[in-house]
């Protein structure tokens, strides 16, 4: 299965069957044409191309897929302990985040939403070629209301001022801390003005936090929809970290286009967020070997929250809410290896094809929300003519058995994003041509 490369341009992917991820089907026999980043020609086999490209890779058989897409990421904290996190180096912390960039985007993750941190420069290292590792769509400093889920200070530390000005977590650009319309809006319009694509602010009781019990509602309304006008002058969209009826209907009242978690939801509010066209961003939160590592004193808060997802997607499927996948991993490079395990247990909740549609054409749906702050323009999520070149040969067809994207390192022979090869597995079968 060795790619055979000449002086031409463009690569040729044949023997293989693609994924539409709008159907939710596999289809026959076919063939797909990269060039200039681009999907080019993607045609059933036999069909003779017209200018026949200089890079030859041997599907054996796989399934071409889109570029996966985690719509809840954290890029600088997914794999960093949470120690270094609140208090390490902060070159410590975005060295780790480059490191596990490159990870990501092995295990076919070509895309991520970022749900909040210092990650900025991360992108830009990586659009600049200098780093491995998958487009970003980055929301800065997650906004946070005092003795919010993003306030993670020390008691010691307030008030504020009384150990500078400034905390830790803010200097580095995880959080900014904001109280009042007028700070919240500057705290907006900071994160917009270093690039943010989409805004992240926290609008209830967190699991990891230390002083917001899970129900509580965070920020006021008119609070809130300071971060929503400030997002939609700049042409894009809030999403929110919430749990409760309270805090998502206080959300949507301010005009808050995504709800993050959710697990302890109501009927009233799932149909209310169904009504407003407002997208749900879940995540697979059990209670197993994959759960997020959290301190002993919010045991309680996890349980409470974990109970509660089985139900949030029988109420998002009831009502139609339109649904988003992301993992939320956060402190665990363990974990974080296992992104692609997270995806594939969301069969507990839908079929295969649904779980595949989901992590590729639905969340690229929901980065299309930031309109003309998508730092990529061309079309993600699909495997059709014109789309961007983010593509993964699957070895086997994860449609007859979806544990395949659970192990990216067996798998996955192939992984390419914007026409680059990334991961070649092919070498396994030298002397294919």
């Amino acid at each position: 299965m060795a790619p055979t490369s000449t002086t031409d341009s463009g690569t040729l992917i044949r023997n293989v069957r693609v994924f539409d991820s709008h159907a939710g089907t596999v289809g026959g026999p076919s063939q797909v044409v990269v060039r200039g980043g681009l999907v080019e020609t993607v045609a059933p086999a036999g069909v003779e191309l017209a200018d026949a490209p200089g890079t030859v890779v041997d599907g054996d058989g796989g399934t071409v897929i889109p570029g996966l897409i985690d719509a809840h990421w954290h890029s600088a904290f997914a794999a960093c302990p949470l120690q270094a996190a609140l208090m390490g180096n902060v070159d410590f912390v975005h060295l780790l985040s480059g490191a596990a960039a490159g990870q990501t985007l092995q295990r076919g993750f070509t895309t991520v939403r970022d749900a909040g941190g210092p990650t900025f420069g991360l992108k830009q290292a990586i659009d600049a070629g200098i780093l491995p590792g998958p487009r970003i769509y980055p929301s800065g400093a997650m906004i946070s209301q005092t003795g919010g889920h993003g306030d993670f200070r020390m008691l010691t530390e307030i008030p504020r001022g009384r150990i500078g000005s400034l905390s830790h977590s803010e200097l580095v650009g995880a959080v900014a801390i904001a109280d009042g319309v007028d700070a919240v809006l500057r705290a907006a319009r900071e994160q917009l003005m270093q690039g943010a694509s989409q805004l992240k602010v926290m609008a209830g009781g967190g699991v990891a936090s230390s002083y917001d019990p899970l129900d509580v509602t965070q920020y006021t309304e008119a609070e809130m929809h300071a971060a929503v006008e400030a997002a939609e002058n700049h042409g894009t969209y809030v999403m929110v970290h919430a749990y409760t009826p309270r805090a998502v209907q206080q959300a949507i009242r301010a005009g808050v286009r995504c709800i993050e978690h959710g697990q302890l939801l109501d009927d009233r509010t799932a149909a209310m967020m169904a009504e407003h066209d407002v997208w749900w961003s879940l995540q697979p939160f059990l209670d197993d070997e994959d759960a997020v590592p959290v301190p002993a004193a919010s045991m309680g808060k996890f349980h409470q929250m974990v109970a509660g997802t089985d139900h949030a997607f029988e109420l998002a499927k009831k009502h139609g809410v339109r649904v988003a996948w992301g993992t939320d991993t956060l402190f665990d490079a363990t974990l974080a290896a296992k992104q692609g395990k997270q995806l594939a247990k969301m069969t507990r909740w839908f079929t295969p094809a649904e779980v595949l549609t989901m992590a590729t054409a639905t969340n690229a749906e929901l980065l299309a929300l930031s309109g003309p702050r998508n730092p990529y323009p061309a079309a993600l999520g699909v495997v059709s003519e014109g789309a961007a070149a983010d593509l993964v040969v699957v070895h086997g067809n994860p449609l007859e058995d979806i544990t395949l994207l659970a192990d990216a390192a067996a798998n996955f022979t192939l992984v390419m994003k914007a026409g680059v090869v990334v991961k070649d597995a092919t070498g396994a079968q030298a002397g294919l041509r």
